[in-house]
């Protein structure tokens, strides 16, 4: 029987040992779809950015306002299943809330019935600057500590915007953006937090593009926050129903067509997607302003008077959950 010499032996050795570190320096393997079982099941949940301009006006002293634990009164008032607390809301953002605060709002939400399905940051994994990156993953971090210590199940990111100079790289900035997405995703699985990166027609205009910086980042822990309100594309529909293996959160928008749009989304249909997707979560319900939300994108049927009607979210919200439920109710029982 033949024995491999020496020579060969040293071969063998150090070609497993370049394969080895190839598979150390590749990304890995694309994530594949979110597996579900048990049929579709889901709950209202109420985003905080829904009061925006009270939260703010409370943390900048402009007035009286609405502190957070309003919001949590509102909600269970109105008989949300759970609320999502943006980080900008808490108070000194971007800095962490100590541990007092944070307990408080558990106390609070708890005593109330509410669960905390989710919490959110500003970030921009977009920006070429790798130190602007590197900050941005230390503050992604910081907040999935705040998101675990709150018991919140997934925190939300951004892409960003494309930067000027860069309008033809999509390619080039999904490469190191995923890479940024990568090192949050692999610290918030250490934390049993997900990751979730939120359409909003920045760098993310379409599910396709979406969908491919998911795959990129690779990571079982990162997906995507369904915003109904942010594919720049013809029929939004369609985009919101190829997300859906990957969703791990939703923005659920008065109009798919953007904040200025007069058509209303049509909630029985988007109901109808979500349950043939199985998705099993929280449906945060987002209202905005006419001004505010997609500025940029394209409708057809927008309404030149749209930034002048009033916004009164505690009549709106109320009003916009009470249609959710409506089709909740028809589809899913």
């Amino acid at each position: 029987m033949h024995r491999p010499t020496s020579i060969q032996n040293m071969i063998r050795y150090t070609y497993l040992l370049i394969c080895l570190t190839v598979m150390c320096i590749l990304p890995a393997a694309a994530q594949t779809k979110i597996e579900r079982v048990g049929g579709a099941h889901v709950k209202t949940s109420l985003n905080a950015y829904s009061f925006a301009k009270a939260l703010n006006d409370h943390i900048k002293g402009r007035g009286e306002g609405m502190t957070l634990f309003q919001l949590l009164d509102f909600a269970a008032q109105n008989n949300f299943d759970a609320v999502d607390l943006t980080g900008y809301f808490f108070p000194g953002y971007p800095a962490v809330p100590d541990d007092a605060f944070i307990n408080s709002i558990k106390r609070r939400a708890h005593v109330l019935g509410l669960d905390i399905s989710g919490t959110g940051v500003r970030n921009d994994f977009a920006n070429p600057d790798p130190s602007k990156r590197a900050a941005d993953v230390k503050h992604v971090k910081e907040w999935i500590d705040v998101a675990a210590k709150l018991g919140a199940p997934v925190l939300r990111i951004f892409s960003g915007n494309i930067p000027a100079g860069y309008e033809n790289k999509w390619d080039s900035i999904a490469i190191y953006m995923a890479t940024s997405i990568r090192e949050c995703a692999d610290y918030a699985k250490t934390k049993g937090v997900f990751i979730g990166v939120q359409n909003h027609g920045d760098f993310l205009k379409t599910a396709d593009q979406t969908i491919q910086l998911v795959k990129t980042v690779g990571s079982d822990w990162f997906g995507i926050i369904v915003d109904t309100g942010y594919f720049i594309t013809p029929d939004p529909y369609v985009d919101i129903e190829k997300v859906m293996p990957w969703a791990v959160n939703f923005q659920v928008k008065e109009s798919v067509f953007g904040a200025a749009s007069t058509v209303r989304t049509d909630v029985p249909r988007l109901m109808k997607i979500i349950r043939k997707s199985g998705y099993r979560g929280y449906l945060p319900i987002e209202t905005l302003s006419a001004a505010g939300g997609n500025k940029k994108k394209k409708d057809k049927e927008k309404d030149t008077t749209a930034t002048s009607r009033p916004y009164d979210p505690y009549t709106l919200v109320p009003a916009f959950l009470k249609e959710v439920r409506t089709a909740m109710d028809a589809e899913f029982k």
